[in-house]
């Protein structure tokens, strides 16, 4: 199975990154990245990930994209 980024919106893109570049949690303890997002002030983030549990997992490991054509 090829591995394959998933586009989210710019605000969970940044709530997402805001989560990693913290260094408070390893990304794939999903429950503490939730928190965290919410901690940090990402509540879109922290919605995306509680509600895209399967579509997060893979991300994880293909990656995740901002949506460019979002606001356009």
């Amino acid at each position: 199975m090829e591995k394959q980024a998933i586009v989210v919106s710019i605000a969970v893109y940044e709530g997402l990154e805001a989560v990693r570049l913290s260094g408070l949690s390893n990304m794939l303890d999903r429950p503490r990245v939730v928190e965290l997002a919410e901690m940090l002030g990402y509540a879109d983030a922290a919605d995306w990930v509680r509600e895209n549990r399967n579509l997060y997992a893979a991300a994880i490991f293909g990656g995740f994209v901002a949506d460019e054509k979002e606001g356009a």
